[in-house]
């Protein structure tokens, strides 16, 4: 039998909500960052199509699952499984969900901190002019610093929690129906900005023209990566974030909704970023120094360029808050549904616990930078086990669980399609879950793991 929510359960009170706030959940640093120096580094514009087809291969049915898990118990990512398979040991998952959340926050807060720093700096004009060179140097000398870092990991948690203990209606809602809209509107002047560049058709080129002789082994395992990664998949942002699901809203549209336009972000990103690289003679492939090192440097040549420089750190900035509150969100619903814990002590406890390990990752770079753990620093490690371990792991289980061990009822319930093309949708989706993407995401794993190597 269909649950819904209770009435004492919060709901996001409108269709727009809904999509404000899974998008903000996919779109962060991976569309942002990592999708324009992952194409650099993988050819450009055959890596962005296998990119998008395995967005809708692995992406939306792993997506679907947790939303279909989501809505049907109304609960947090723990007690969601507990309520759908008691005694059936699948409890792990929300576990898996719970752990991760808090070590992505802590790593990641450090990384908004860094956009906060480039956004002072943009501001104040500290890296106008800079050689390449010189604004690695910057980088690392400032990573190093040990205090600043750790403040700006600290203000950047309290921008999470002057959010989030607003509620989910009042505070993530509300607030992701205006982030959003500003972070597509700087994106669009920024792409028409880049579309005015002398090195506009190269970059385009590159990032729309394919050359399938660059794909590889290699080339199709980190398409699939980052399909799997950029949408927030395997964490239970979205079991968490559909349990506040109305009975009126769509699944399957949300679901095909939020990764294209989490898709479209990522070929922004790419728009903006391609056609500057190509004009001022940087390299595509320059790797995830491209936001740190490579971009500041371009801005420092632009006109206006403080203007777009602040922009786009802000850009980063807006996109990481939108992402670290569904991360936050995993831990505060477990928190009040499982503890009884008032929702603000829950934001408190969240916080507080994330501000302890940012600042610990933060400081990595710096005193800490001597103190590892199987030979990585805390900030490596906690990225390595989430992303490579838990995040992999997290999302196979949900994709199996809502293919084989959920009754196909309470998928087709929930996904309720409402025609004869629905129901063959429905059908694809319940594969993918099935076969495709845990096939994929094992793929992911093994590599992530070293098992499989180019």
């Amino acid at each position: 039998m269909m649950n819904d929510n209770t009435p004492k359960r919060a709901q996001f009170a409108t269709r727009l909500g809904v999509v404000a706030v899974t998008v903000g959940s996919a779109v962060g640093l991976g569309n942002i960052w990592r999708f324009p120096y992952e194409a650099g580094a993988n050819g450009g514009a055959a890596f962005m199509l296998l990119n998008l087809l395995f967005v809708f291969l692995i992406g939306v049915p792993v997506m679907c699952a947790e939303f279909v898990i989501g809505r049907h118990t109304g609960t947090n990512v723990r007690a969601a499984f507990r309520k759908l398979s008691p005694g059936g040991g699948w409890g792990f998952i929300g576990y898996i969900g719970i752990l991760s959340s808090v070590l992505i926050l802590s790593f990641y807060s450090v990384v908004a901190g860094w956009t906060m720093e480039y956004i002072f700096r943009s501001v104040s004009g500290a890296a106008g002019g800079a050689s390449p060179e010189a604004l690695h140097s910057q980088f690392d000398a400032f990573a190093a610093s040990n205090w600043r870092p750790a403040m700006w990991t600290v203000l950047f948690l309290l921008c999470n929690y002057a959010i989030l203990s607003r509620g989910v209606e009042k505070g993530i809602e509300k607030v992701s129906n205006v982030l959003m809209p500003l972070l597509f509107a700087i994106l669009i002047a920024f792409c028409i900005h880049s579309l005015f560049m002398p090195g506009a058709a190269d970059g385009l080129k590159f990032l729309f023209r394919p050359d399938f002789s660059h794909i590889s082994g290699r080339v199709v395992l980190s398409a699939m990566g980052q399909a799997f990664f950029s949408l927030s998949l395997g964490l239970g942002c979205l079991i968490t974030y559909s349990s506040y699901f109305s009975r009126r809203t769509p699944l399957m549209k949300t679901a095909f909704l939020t990764a294209s336009l989490d898709s479209f972000v990522a070929i922004l990103a790419g728009v903006i970023i391609f056609p500057a690289v190509f004009t001022y003679g940087q390299q595509p492939e320059a790797g995830p120094k491209l936001v740190f090192e490579v971009l500041p440097a371009i801005f420092s040549e632009m006109t206006g360029g403080a203007v777009w420089s602040t922009l786009f750190f802000l850009l980063l900035f807006l996109a990481s808050l939108t992402s670290t509150i569904s991360m936050s969100e995993i831990s505060i619903a477990w928190f009040c549904d499982d503890l009884h814990m008032s929702r603000r002590g829950a934001t408190r406890l969240n916080i507080g616990i994330a501000m302890v390990f940012g600042v610990v990752c933060a400081l990595s770079f710096g005193c800490l930078s001597d103190f590892t753990v199987c030979g990585l620093t805390v900030f490596n490690l906690f990225d390595y086990v989430s992303s490579n371990i838990l995040l992999p792991v997290g999302g196979m289980a949900i994709s199996i669980f809502a293919g084989w061990v959920l009754r196909r009822s309470v998928v087709s319930g929930e996904l309720n399609p409402t025609s004869r093309a629905g129901r063959v949708l429905v059908g694809v989706l319940v594969f993918c879950m099935r076969y495709v993407a845990p096939v994929c995401i094992l793929a992911v794993f093994l590599a992530g793991i070293g098992v499989i190597r180019f």
